[in-house]
């Protein structure tokens, strides 16, 4: 593709086109907060250099972070849809950004272990929240695009925050607490000011008292989605956990691993934004049980590799995998739920990314005892079945998803009568703006 064609306004258009304003607040919001997302990715570095714990230790007090992000997920969940989500993200935001800075005074075991478990409790409950907002502002049709331009923003922070991190790491890890303090309370206060409440009126309350997780817990087919991204969560999450440890207990800096996981951000950053409206339009479940192929490659990869260059490598493997799943797992859940309960839908989604962090330190530090190749030989098989799930319930989900499409097509002939496609991308308009007014 040429650079003429990247600057074409046709071009442009299909990329970032005909998405609503409060999206892109929501989007800035969530670019600013990931670049100072670099406690999470350091936090095993730091129990074990810093506060002198053992791998087994470290181990458990990240569980015990991922025990709160845990019931973070069905908490923020539930205030999604009862109070609103624009409440619920800002909230999380501003605690978020009090708990980074007690984790960072915490000195004793116990006061690491309790501000480690409330930073779990606030620093994911944003995510329902924001899944649910760009299910009620975005068209069916759009999500995929929508979801991936979030993605984007987060791996184009990312990108930066690694490299940052390891650099305030070196310096005194402090730093690191502060910043991304600092970069919550900016996501949580530009979503207060312009991002409009978009929970569905009217009877949006009357409709939630009548449903509940209960609903979401007898919807087997989201049952069985929630285990398959459980499943990919527990191995994506290696990479912020147990690869550190890999790395530094191989001779390599904190640097030389923020270096490596810096390219993530930056293939994702280049290559995402050419592909995203592409792989919007596939089916999604044979493309998502692509990606989390070639992810289990790439991780497995690992056991082969002993140098910077050669855990860079396989880091392009799986984020390859990566770039081709952008988008994907959050237009499925908002194809999956009801209206009124986007945001329980998204909480349980969100739990079972919360689930595969909680248990990857648990299990990725015990793997990594028995050495490096039992552990990305194994989580990279665990990838392989996840990716089967996907292609074992990808029927089923093509009957709902298009189902759904199909009432919402419907939906949309009955307000104008414009071309099939355009009917689709009006209504969704005539949604945010009348949620804006």
């Amino acid at each position: 593709m040429t650079s003429s064609t990247l600057t074409k306004p046709g071009f442009l258009q299909s990329k970032i086109g005909g998405l609503p304003r409060a999206f892109w607040a929501l989007w800035s919001g969530t670019l600013v907060n990931r670049v100072g997302m670099m406690v999470e990715p350091f936090i095993g570095v730091y129990l074990t250099q810093a506060r002198g714990m053992s791998l087994a230790t470290a181990g458990a007090v990240m569980a015990v972070f991922g025990v709160g992000s845990l019931i973070s997920q069905v908490l923020a969940g539930w205030l999604a849809d009862r109070f609103g989500r624009r409440i619920t993200l800002t909230g999380g935001m501003i605690a978020t950004a009090a708990a980074m800075v007690a984790l960072g005074a915490s000195t004793s075991p116990a006061a690491i272990v309790a501000t480690m478990f409330v930073l779990g409790l606030t620093i994911d409950a944003y995510r329902p929240a924001s899944t649910a907002l760009v299910a009620d502002l975005v068209a069916p049709e759009d999500r995929p695009r929508a979801y991936g331009l979030l993605f984007w923003a987060l791996n184009l922070g990312f990108a930066v925050a690694m490299v940052i991190g390891g650099w305030l790491a070196e310096a005194g890890h402090g730093w690191m607490f502060w910043f991304n303090a600092t970069t919550a309370v900016i996501f949580g206060l530009l979503v207060w000011r312009a991002v409009p409440e978009t929970r569905p009126e009217p009877g949006g309350r009357e409709a939630a008292a009548r449903g509940g997780f209960g609903v979401v817990l007898r919807d087997r087919l989201m049952v069985a989605y929630i285990v398959i991204c459980t499943l990919a969560s527990l191995v994506y999450t290696q990479a912020f956990t147990t690869l550190p440890l890999a790395m530094t207990g191989a001779g390599f800096d904190k640097t030389d691993y923020g270096l490596v996981m810096a390219v993530n951000g930056i293939l994702i950053v280049l290559i995402q934004p050419l592909t995203g409206d592409w792989l919007g339009r596939r089916d999604p479940s044979t493309t998502l049980a692509i990606g989390f192929a070639v992810i289990a490659a790439g991780f497995a990869l690992n056991s082969v590799v002993s140098s910077v260059a050669g855990y860079a490598a396989t880091l392009v493997v799986w984020t390859l995998g990566e770039i081709v799943t952008a988008g994907i797992p959050g237009a499925i859940v908002a194809a999956l739920a009801p209206a009124h309960l986007r945001g329980r839908y998204s909480g349980m989604y969100g739990l079972s990314w919360s689930a595969g962090a909680m248990l990857a330190p648990l299990l990725g530090t015990r793997l990594l005892e028995a050495g490096p190749t039992t552990l990305w030989l194994t989580v990279g098989a665990i990838e392989l079945v996840a990716a089967g799930g996907l292609l074992a319930i990808g029927p089923a989900l093509r009957r709902r998803t298009g189902t759904a499409q199909d009432r919402t097509e419907a939906a949309a002939h009955s307000l104008t009568e414009a071309t099939p496609h355009s009917r689709a991308k009006t209504a969704g308009r005539e949604r945010a703006e009348s949620t804006s007014r």
